[in-house]
């Protein structure tokens, strides 16, 4: 599904990410873990297009997305939730999820996909006239979420979700993202500075240091001397 080859990233004239290979299989979910400031939410932002890869490629179903707007790619099934979530404040719960399909060709509302969010997230649908800024950051992580599963994404890109919020949402998202991967439809990248969380959901883990892809294995193979050398603060 998502493949990426020999990406490498510059932010002004300091290469952040170099060389990097990844890759995400339909029905998969890989977590991407590192200390903070090792490039991480540099290479989501790549595969999203919010950022331009300066050598390298990403393919995406098959096809070259490396040059494609960011628009393109959420057309063609990337669904991001950045990290601090990025909701509307000063919109209701439901127009959040409304804006979910701005970025579908059509833009067609599809309430049965709103039920869908619903019933992974009940409690949005007991506060869908809430003012979102009024929620909970938990809350908040719901609903980002929510947002951009509504348009049914092949792809979903995760920027440390489990950031910030309380233990009793950690596991609805937790559950949640175990029902997408039962679901065996949708590809999920992660990433995520939990290791006891990542190692319990992902089927493959990437460690990256400095911009650079150190290890990978699947998650239940993970060498634990990795965690101490590169994921110990």
């Amino acid at each position: 599904m998502l493949t990426i080859e020999k990406v490498s990233v510059n932010y002004g004239g300091s290469r952040i990410l170099n060389d990097v290979d990844l890759t995400v299989e339909t029905g998969q979910v890989v977590c991407l873990m590192g200390r903070n400031g090792v490039g991480k939410t540099t290479l989501l932002k790549a595969i999203m297009g919010v950022l331009k890869a300066r050598t390298g490629h990403i393919h995406f179903d098959d096809k070259d997305i490396t040059r494609s707007p960011s628009y393109q790619r959420a057309q063609a099934g990337i669904g991001y939730v950045p990290q601090g979530r990025g909701i509307f404040p000063y919109l209701s719960v439901y127009e959040n999820l409304l804006m979910g399909f701005e970025a579908l060709p059509h833009k067609r509302i599809d309430q049965s996909a709103i039920a869908e969010a619903y019933e992974l997230f009940p409690v949005l649908k007991t506060m869908q006239t809430r003012v979102a800024g009024t929620l909970s950051g938990g809350q908040q992580q719901q609903l980002a979420i929510a947002r951009v599963l509504v348009r049914r994404p092949k792809l979903l890109l995760l920027d440390k979700p489990m950031e910030g919020i309380q233990p009793s949402i950690v596991i609805e998202i937790e559950r949640v993202i175990s029902m997408l991967q039962q679901q065996g439809s949708m590809g999920i990248l992660l990433v995520e500075q939990f290791l006891d969380f990542a190692l319990g959901i992902a089927d493959r883990c990437y460690v990256m240091e400095k911009g650079v892809i150190v290890f990978d294995s699947p998650a239940a193979e993970f060498d634990q001397t990795i965690a101490k050398q590169y994921l110990a603060v």
